[in-house]
């Protein structure tokens, strides 16, 4: 068994990382070819593995089928649930409850494999020879299984002795050709805080623009954080496994919306999970005006599903319609540029309304993290975001 997930721990740079950190896009179905577009990593003393979509033509083993706009928003809206029932605290759950597959609030990395090696009273407080874990998620069945553990290779000179993961014994449910899900929460099994001696609690990554394209995520703080624009994070003792930012105000087209602060005063969770950002409704409807107020040359359709401002680009050119610039404005004047790719999807604004009562937070989804370099430094509690890395 050890020689077995060695071996598939060897390849996590070729392939658990690249198919399982995933995010999901609602853009062109895959193109044939990987394009050669290359990505730039900041320097760092730890490891870095490629980062691609689970559904696009760079990864090794790409899945095969591609969710439609109406299931990515579907199980958006179940995700944005979850997060909700989370912070009121009305989900009941048990104490080892985790989010969605291969997202940051993931607490607990799993694996596909017929056996494993118990941990025994190495496991969260089991007194027992086995360990048993369940995960909770938000649009599939519960995933049960086993602790375990064994060497993490991430690199040929990176391994991680006693990396505790958990194995899956539903083999039934095994979605195309995944090895297993990594978690980068904040919660103490995951990658982060397991490596932390190695690499100090602190990663960062980058989400590519389109399935064609790579990305990259990398353990360890940059030796050179001059091109990070950086805020403060937000952590929430309740719900310990989330990363947030302190939202101020949004520019689109260079003019300030001036929101009150009092709209983002729960704070935001910086997910890679959730697919759209969801902002309180003072500042979604203030961000609407605006970017309807900027398309006035094209006629506005139906909404889709909770995407409410959308536009009839019919016989358009990609490259010919004219798109606002957006721009997130966080605590301590660090401005967010999301690319085109951030800011409309399909033919709608990439932003709706959250639908959470007071003073539980926003979120802040992976379409408008597209092409930054997103530093989550948990050690020094800071967010930073470094424009076009890949």
């Amino acid at each position: 068994m050890k020689q077995g997930l060695m071996t598939a721990m060897s390849s996590v740079s070729q392939q658990l990382l690249l198919l399982l950190f995933c995010y999901y896009s609602a853009a062109a179905r895959a193109e044939a070819v990987c394009a050669e577009q290359p990505a730039t990593p900041s320097s760092s003393s730890g490891p870095t593995v490629p980062l691609n979509h689970r559904y696009g033509p760079c990864s090794p083993a790409p899945s095969t089928v591609e969710p439609t706009m109406a299931e990515l928003l579907r199980a958006d809206q179940l995700r944005a649930k979850y997060v909700r029932r989370k912070f009121s605290g009305t989900d009941g759950l048990q104490p080892l409850d985790l989010t969605v597959p291969a997202d940051l609030g993931l607490a607990l990395g799993t694996l596909h494999a017929a056996e494993c090696t118990q941990l025994g009273n190495k496991g969260n407080g089991c007194s027992n020879s086995t360990c048993q874990y369940v995960i909770e998620y938000t649009n599939q069945p519960n995933n049960t299984g086993t602790y375990g553990s064994d060497t993490l290779m991430l690199s040929s000179s990176d391994t991680v002795e006693n990396f505790q993961f958990g194995c899956r014994q539903d083999e039934a449910e095994v979605e195309d050709s995944m090895d297993g899900l990594m978690g980068l929460g904040g919660d103490v099994q995951s990658l982060v805080s397991q490596t932390e001696a190695t690499y100090g609690k602190a990663y960062s990554y980058c989400l590519p623009p389109t399935n064609a394209t790579s990305g990259f995520l990398t353990l360890g703080g940059p030796n050179d954080t001059s091109g990070f624009l950086s805020t403060p994070m937000i952590r929430w003792e309740q719900v310990p496994t989330f990363h947030g930012v302190l939202l101020q105000d949004i520019v689109v087209n260079g003019t300030q919306l001036n929101i009150p602060p009092s709209a983002f005063a729960a704070g935001s969770l910086v997910s890679s999970g959730a697919y759209i950002t969801r902002l309180p409704p003072a500042a979604y409807t203030a961000l609407k005006t605006a970017f309807k107020a900027s398309m006035t040359q094209y006629k506005t359709m139906p909404a889709r599903s909770i995407l409410d401002t959308c536009f009839d680009f019919t016989g358009l050119e990609l490259d010919s319609i004219t798109v606002p610039d957006v721009a997130l404005v966080f605590d301590g004047g660090a401005v967010g540029n999301p690319d085109r790719s951030g800011v409309v999807i399909g033919n709608c604004l990439a932003f709706a309304a959250s639908t959470n009562p007071s003073g539980i937070p926003s979120v802040i989804g992976n379409v408008q993290q597209r092409t930054l370099e997103v530093l989550l430094n948990v050690g020094q509690s800071v967010v930073g975001f470094r424009p076009g890395a890949c």
